[in-house]
């Protein structure tokens, strides 16, 4: 449900930059926790765009995702990937934390089951669902007890499907706008590290989410897309970062005014889908 490179000038960067340094605390101060999208939850859900057509695609040729299929999500937010899913056939459980975000669920799609909870408190039945899904939320979760919670509640031969946005795509050309989204972030010096892999190491994330044996990695994909967005989309879009300050919202929305009004951006969906394992190899 959420997201963030070192800025070059050659990559700039999707949020801030990596650093075992101490941040200055005028900035740290400023960096929200997971509440930071159910305090935004309007301007979470008209701002992030969809997910690619790819990515439903390709679900459905691994045969994950079918009409029929029952669904748990993690993070839904206020429904980014619950709205595909359920035109997909899928009978979906939604776990959002956010009661915003939880309410936003239950007024736009009142046949989900919706949870007001963590993936961690959450109680999942056992041997409930063929497919579990964690879009832009797996760097929220606590995986030691998420993935053997998981493991209980799939069904033998249920899989478990990772994905999210990564604002900035590393291999397309550095665009006007994307430059002065490092200027921007620059300005900032040192930020804190953020915990796990980056977001476009899916070789990492493979192995994180295969450790402890519940799950085995079948199908890894980076999907490429391009999305042309206004001023006001961009300043809305960059507010629900959670490591983006108002201020640097509006600092790159002047930007796009300047640079003529639209802005072609280029993101990537890395997706990893994984086989709940028969029999956990510890």
């Amino acid at each position: 449900m959420r997201c963030a490179h070192p800025p070059t000038a050659r990559r700039p960067p999707t949020g801030g930059r990596r650093s075992t340094r101490a941040p200055p605390r005028s900035y740290a101060a400023t960096v929200p926790d997971p509440g930071h999208f159910d305090a935004l939850a309007d301007v979470y859900d008209r701002a992030r765009p969809p997910y690619p057509a790819a990515l439903w695609d390709r679900l459905r040729t691994l045969g994950v995702l079918r009409p029929g299929a029952r669904v748990v999500e993690l993070g839904a937010g206020s429904g980014l990937a619950t709205g595909p899913l359920v035109r997909a056939g899928a009978t979906v459980t939604a776990v959002e934390p956010g009661p915003a975000l939880a309410r936003l669920l239950r007024a736009r799609w009142p046949d989900v089951t919706v949870h007001e909870a963590t993936a961690e408190r959450v109680a999942l039945p056992h041997a409930s669902f063929d497919l579990a899904v964690a879009a832009t939320s797996v760097h929220w979760l606590d995986l030691d007890v998420v993935l053997p919670k998981l493991h209980r509640a799939l069904v033998p031969g249920g899989a478990l499907a990772v994905w999210r946005h990564v604002f900035g795509d590393p291999q397309a050309p550095v665009t006007p706008f994307r430059q002065r989204v490092a200027d921007v972030v620059a300005r900032r010096g040192a930020v804190p590290a953020r915990p796990g892999p980056g977001e476009l190491d899916t070789t990492a994330w493979s192995a994180r989410l295969a450790a402890g044996g519940w799950f085995r990695v079948v199908d890894v994909a980076h999907l490429r897309w391009t999305v042309v967005l206004d001023a006001e989309q961009v300043r809305d879009l960059f507010l629900t970062f959670s490591d983006w300050r108002p201020d640097e919202a509006d600092a790159v929305a002047h930007a796009v005014r300047d640079l003529g009004g639209r802005v072609t951006e280029h993101y990537v969906t890395p997706l990893v889908v994984l086989a709940r394992a028969a029999t956990p190899v510890r």
